[in-house]
């Protein structure tokens, strides 16, 4: 491919990941943590951080730190410029350092000498593995502040909605009598564990050289007090970054579990912006999305609120396996000391799941904090399968006491009173769930009284209050406001 762009091309290149068609993604936020500049300042920061390490080693001349830290400012580069050379050795590291040598040279006004102190004893995969894991690691904080902020609110309705009813569905059908409480406490469990998971990762300094080995770190140290371990040690200090025990150029398990840990991320948002899609539909009409200016519009129809939030946050859930699949093919196949494509693979897979997970962090939080709630409409859904959806509860309770029959156990009789009931129409079904079970169950076995209290919903919970404030209690990081296994308040 030609090196050569069109000058009225070049303003475009520099806008190429503005998220034109990943409106999830489309933020400053996520272009300023995950963009190309992002990677660029990454790259360079590593450098600059060598450097310095290199320095106070003794390793480099005095000074030098100084005019590499001036030289790696990220606005001095023309990022375009850089993309399109990368082609000539595979990886942005090659033609970046060039534009950096030659900066630090101009710089070198005292002649020190600085130029010693780039990139010395290092290879490309050493400088681009710890860039990406910066942006990693920044991105990932960012993540966290708001997946915080996500599991605070469902925290909050989970407490708020402990006792309101709606109906548990399995298999799309109606189920038994469930509490949105407890929903949200299932969602928040998932967005807790997963943030528990990112939260966990260590993101290590890379450093072997050019095949991992050490062998110009060995030289480079040679008769000094430092060792090639110490400085990569002090890179990670630099850098704020984990120290690795060794170099991991073809051990991926750093790529892996945090593509992994992106991915779990995003399934449990995706979980939750499913049930948000069902449950807000207006024949369902539980829930709805908070409202703002200009979202959720048509281009058509102007009566549409679309629920865009959790469409947005279900794009991204929908991306991110084959994403983190990548990252695992990349990791199976890296063939050699250092791979020919698996790891160029990694970067565009593990860039654009840290982008997803950032933008789609951001819309799930605003979802939760604003996410409109309507028991009434739970209750309508709920009463839809009337009496009928206790059958479970009331066999449990009636089939001991009921004698044999033709036959018939006392729980296949129950079982034919369902039969015969879902034989009716489905706005006849309570009316004839509750005539034929009383037939079946006489007043001197149940009284009226209490197959009434087996017929209310309520009855029927099991552990679910009990369940949330497990839920909220193992999580207490995650909860603003944690209780006890019991209920009680810590916060």
């Amino acid at each position: 491919m030609t090196n050569a762009a069109p000058g009225d091309l070049r303003a475009f290149a520099e806008e190429a990941d503005a998220g034109l068609l990943s409106p999830v993604s489309a933020s400053p936020l996520v272009a300023a943590l995950t963009g190309d500049r992002a990677v660029l300042a990454a790259i360079l920061a590593v450098e600059s951080g060598w450097a310095a390490v290199l320095q106070r080693a003794g390793l480099a001349p005095a000074g030098s730190a100084a005019v590499v830290a001036s030289a790696a400012e990220a606005g001095r580069y023309d990022l375009a410029d850089i993309a399109l050379r990368a082609q000539g050795g595979g990886n942005p590291v090659i033609p970046l350092l060039a534009d950096l040598r030659k900066k630090v040279a101009a710089l070198d006004s005292a002649g020190i000498g600085a130029g010693k102190a780039v990139h010395t004893s290092l290879t490309s995969q050493d400088v681009l593995d710890t860039a990406l894991m910066l942006v990693a690691r920044n991105t990932v904080h960012a993540v966290l502040a708001d997946l915080k902020g996500t599991a605070a609110a469902l925290a909050a309705l989970a407490g708020q909605h402990a006792q309101t009813l709606c109906v548990g569905r399995s298999l799309t059908q109606h189920s038994l009598p469930y509490t949105f409480g407890l929903r949200a406490a299932q969602w928040f469990q998932g967005v807790a564990a997963a943030g528990r998971q990112l939260q966990g990762l260590e993101f290590p300094v890379q450093f072997g050289g050019a095949a991992g080995t050490l062998a110009a770190g060995t030289v480079l140290t040679d008769g000094s007090t430092a060792t090639p371990f110490t400085l990569a040690d002090a890179l990670a200090a630099q850098l704020g970054l984990a120290p690795a025990a060794a170099p991991w150029h073809t051990n991926r398990l750093a790529i892996t579990s945090l593509g992994h840990g992106l991915a779990s991320v995003l399934d449990a948002f995706g979980k939750i912006a499913a049930d948000v899609l069902f449950l807000s539909r207006p024949e369902v009409a539980e829930l709805a999305e908070p409202r703002a200016p200009g979202r959720g519009v048509s281009s058509a129809m102007p009566q549409k609120q679309n629920p865009v939030l959790s469409v947005l946050v279900r794009s991204a859930a929908l991306q991110a396996p084959g994403l983190a699949a990548q990252l695992h093919l990349a990791a199976a196949t890296f063939n050699d000391e250092r791979p020919d494509g698996a790891w160029h693979i990694e970067w565009p897979a593990l860039r654009q799941l840290l982008a997803l997970t950032l933008g789609a962090a951001g819309h799930i939080r605003e979802l939760a904090e604003g996410l409109q709630v309507f028991p009434d409409a739970m209750r309508r859904n709920l009463d839809l399968s009337g009496p009928l959806l206790l059958a479970e509860g009331v066999s449990a309770a009636v089939a001991p006491l009921l004698d044999g029959k033709d036959g018939r156990t006392g729980k296949q009789q129950l079982q034919d009173v369902v039969d015969q009931t879902l034989q009716a129409p489905p706005s006849d079904q309570a009316a004839t769930y509750r005539k034929l079970l009383r037939e079946a169950v006489p007043a001197a076995v149940v009284p009226g009284e209490r197959l009434e209290e087996l017929l209310d919903p309520g009855s029927y919970l099991g552990q679910a209050a009990q369940i949330s404030r497990r839920i909220l209690a193992a999580f207490p990081d995650f909860d603003s406001q944690t209780t006890d296994a019991n209920g009680a308040s810590r916060g």
